[in-house]
């Protein structure tokens, strides 16, 4: 109990020292302008990590002594669209979606049966003595049942996505197609855009100007999301969901 006394007690001025820091900095910057960060060499940050993209091996290429052309190509001048691993294109999204969808269905059923036995070789005389109470042969059984249901549902969504983005040529399929994934983080005070591609091209679907639509990519996976405290805020309390999940009614 009292390493859990100390460890709480440290915590909590852990907090204290840390929000007095920040208030102290926060009142230092009172009148100015926020400062600029100094260019320097990004390798030269303890914290930077190198990039390790996918890249397509190297070729050899030949070149006869007074020629312009080079083993290898196939056209004379160059293709400037995305054409093998490593190559950057551009992907164009702009979805406008707007779906409606009414449902009511109603279901109705009645039953009825009903059974009597007026004569079996006398022997319907003897229920008298079997049952409780009087019987009337012509109406041994009678039993009804009735069942109505009515459900109705809507649904209506319209989502609007408009934007432009790069994304790198990670594989080569073997029918010429490719696969193409891309990723894009914007942070803009403290709430973090995040944008994410995934799919097949055709290469021939590649415009001139390098760019292809997002319509034009099979098994598309398109995520645009976000993070930090206006997300969070939309978001239900972690004990607010695990609630919804577990109460039965």
């Amino acid at each position: 109990m009292s390493n859990l006394k100390s460890a709480s007690l440290a915590l909590m001025a852990c907090t204290i020292l840390s929000a007095c820091a920040s208030t102290v900095d926060r009142l230092e910057k009172i009148g100015k302008a926020p400062e600029m960060a100094t260019i320097a060499n990004p390798m030269a940050d303890p914290t930077y990590q190198p990039v390790s993209l996918p890249m397509p091996a190297p070729k050899q290429v030949s070149q006869q002594r007074n020629s312009l052309w080079q083993s290898g190509r196939v056209t004379f001048f160059e293709d400037q669209r995305a054409n093998d691993v490593g190559d950057i294109i551009t992907v164009t999204i702009d979805i406008k979606d707007e779906a409606t969808l009414d449902n009511e269905t109603e279901r109705k059923r009645d039953g009825g049966e009903s059974a009597g036995l007026d004569s079996l070789l006398g022997l319907e005389q003897a229920l008298g003595a079997v049952l409780p109470e009087a019987v009337n042969n012509s109406s041994l059984a009678d039993a009804s049942s009735s069942s109505n249901y009515k459900g109705t549902g809507s649904i209506e969504r319209e989502d609007e996505i408009k934007l432009r983005m790069a994304a790198l040529i990670t594989q080569l399929l073997p029918n010429g197609n490719m696969v193409i994934h891309g990723t894009q983080e914007v942070l803009v005070n403290f709430e973090k855009r995040i944008l994410q591609v995934d799919g097949v091209i055709r290469p021939e679907d590649v415009s001139v100007d390098n760019t292809i639509s997002y319509d034009q990519i099979a098994e598309a996976r398109i995520i645009y999301g976000g993070e930090g405290h206006i997300t969070d805020m939309q978001q239900p309390r972690y004990g607010q969901q695990l609630y919804d999940v577990l109460f039965p009614f």
